[in-house]
């Protein structure tokens, strides 16, 4: 079987910020919405800060948490380094796993991403956590512009 697709799944502004106060900057319910339906049965992998920031761990996936020391967190699967995590997510028979942030672990997963699911929402939202350039990423797989909750956005996919 051949190795999943790497795929990143973010919403940033303009300035490519994601988050403020170990939170979201939007919470847009048709975003969330394709958030589960996109990494829904899939491996997903975060930071010890993006897990705590969730109300649980994620139905349906596996969850794999990055951590910097021993902890054991029920449920997930607990891991050392983003290398791990991604060995531990190829052993899922998947065709594709998510790095689904935070901002450290996206800037240590750029560079093993495959494609990018972005959600760029209109305007400067005061983020204090960024998502690294994806400059790298240009071929466009869909490219679609929605309106919901207050916001203008854009879904696009792109692909190295």
């Amino acid at each position: 079987m051949s190795k999943p697709r790497i795929s990143m799944i973010v919403a940033i502004d303009e300035e490519r910020g994601i988050g403020k106060n170990n939170d979201l900057l939007f919470k847009i319910p048709e975003d969330l919405a394709r958030f589960r339906k996109i990494t829904s049965g899939c491996p997903v992998i975060m930071g010890y800060n993006t897990y705590k920031s969730l109300p649980a761990l994620l139905p349906g996936r596996l969850n794999i948490v990055v951590v910097e020391g021993a902890l054991a967190i029920p449920g997930a699967s607990v891991v050392t380094s983003l290398a791990e995590a991604i060995k531990a997510a190829n052993m899922v028979h998947t065709d594709e796993l998510f790095i689904i942030g935070g901002g450290m672990i996206y800037a240590q997963g750029i560079k093993y991403a495959d494609r990018l699911y972005l959600t760029l929402v209109e305007g400067k939202y005061d983020a204090e956590v960024f998502f690294p350039d994806y400059s790298e990423f240009a071929r466009v797989i869909s490219d679609e512009t929605h309106e919901s909750a207050g916001y203008k956005y854009r879904y696009l996919t792109l692909e190295k």
